[in-house]
């Protein structure tokens, strides 16, 4: 059972969405027990660090990360869970979860490309270029393309970038180490290199609770 984690941001149902069709056993839950029972966790999520990061607190999701972290329960976050799992977020100037080493940046404003202002937030299809080897890309072709709406990204400690996207400036949008892995952009929304990167992850997630 993978755990989708329900701190009241956006975006669960469609990640819950994507595991059933891929046949994947999932339940939205804000249960501590139940969390680090499972044998893996997704911490998605759309909106604000500052009121993600209160009501983790809340709710003692913050401490249940950390337990699921020692614990070695693997961790998939994917774009606000992305940003929150670093130390800090200019959001609201937030103290963030801390699970990674890094803070999570805003875009500026005045970013171009070719000499031409870009939108911000960051919002279509963009490539993610890989820096180092990651068992969720197997069999994905590096063409792929993904699905990003941000205003934020993630700047974590140089050891922690796995993949880089450009837009306006190359930024990372692929961070962590094996079995704690955060996505900037939206695996569920990014058709099938969305869905096999899911799959990917259930199935480490599954060679390591059989092992």
């Amino acid at each position: 059972m993978i755990s989708i984690i329900n701190y009241e941001a956006g975006n669960l149902t469609s990640v819950k969405r994507a595991l059933d069709y891929l046949k994947i056993p999932n339940e939205i839950t804000n249960d501590p027990q139940k969390i680090l029972s499972s044998k893996a966790i997704i911490f998605p999520g759309v909106g604000a660090a500052g009121a993600a990061m209160s009501y983790l607190k809340k709710q003692t999701l913050d401490q249940t990360l950390k337990q699921a972290k020692k614990k070695s329960i693997p961790i998939l976050g994917i774009c606000l869970g992305c940003q929150v799992i670093l130390d800090f977020s200019e959001e609201g100037n937030t103290k963030t979860l801390g699970l990674i080493k890094g803070k999570c940046k805003k875009f500026s404003l005045d970013l171009k490309e070719n000499g031409i202002p870009i939108n911000i937030p960051h919002m279509g299809w963009n490539q993610v270029q890989l820096h180092k080897e990651c068992l969720l890309f197997e069999h994905i072709d590096s063409a792929s393309e993904f699905y990003f709406v941000h205003s934020y990204y993630p700047d974590p400690h140089p050891e922690f970038i796995i993949g880089t996207t450009c837009y306006g400036l190359n930024f990372c949008s692929v961070l962590g180490q094996t079995g704690l892995w955060a996505v900037q952009f939206h695996p569920e929304k990014s058709g099938r290199p969305g869905l096999k990167l899911l799959e990917n992850f259930y199935n480490f997630a599954w060679r390591r609770y059989n092992a």
